[in-house]
């Protein structure tokens, strides 16, 4: 008779969850405090905002989403014990999430080669603020993933223990539940 596993929920850490809703929190705070300022700077926003790559912004949104899945499959990899398996999804979300820091960094090296910093408008102040404390969570979420990767291809999770897996899975759909938000408020809504 096949063993059925027993799921726990919130998956994960319980402290990670504590970290995630914190995270959550002080991006809801800069949300606000960006459509507080854009009510009061529409055109000011409207204006700058079509200096935006937006296709670039469009094809990160598509790397964070696959990586996600790619996380998903590694949970569920080793939810069957397969913990190469598990490791070898783990790596291509790593592969995702470096193109994601690639391209945004291709983005961030466009703009200070104009000349533009957090000083030259309320705009840019905002975009590259948020983006870049974006930036640095996908670097975080990327070093979680890492290690998690490691001890997943050491054998050191199996179906029945294996909440780093689900802890740093559920970091990493933060990191794309964040990014899901900022991108059309930065770049698409107007």
């Amino acid at each position: 008779m096949e063993k059925k596993l027993k799921l726990q929920y919130p998956p994960g850490d319980l402290a990670i969850w504590i970290f995630i809703l914190a995270e959550l929190l002080v991006f809801a705070v800069f949300f606000s405090a960006y459509a507080f300022t854009r009510a009061n700077h529409v055109e000011l926003f409207n204006e700058f905002q079509l200096t935006l790559n937006s296709d670039a912004a469009l094809l990160n949104t598509f790397a964070l989403l696959t990586s996600s899945y790619f996380v998903v499959r590694a949970v569920s990899a080793i939810r069957e014990n397969k913990h190469q398996l598990c490791a070898r999804w783990l790596w291509a979300a790593l592969a995702m999430g470096a193109l994601f820091l690639v391209i945004k960094s291709t983005e961030y090296a466009h703009h200070f080669g104009m000349g533009i910093n957090l000083s030259t408008n309320k705009f840019y102040m905002f975009y590259l603020s948020l983006t870049f404390f974006h930036f640095m969570h996908v670097i975080l979420g990327m070093v979680i993933l890492m290690a998690v990767a490691f001890k997943a291809r050491a054998g050191d999770y199996s179906a029945e223990e294996h909440d780093g897996v689900e802890t740093g899975a559920s970091y990493w759909h933060m990191v794309d539940l964040v990014w899901l938000i900022l991108f059309p408020l930065v770049y698409v809504m107007r």
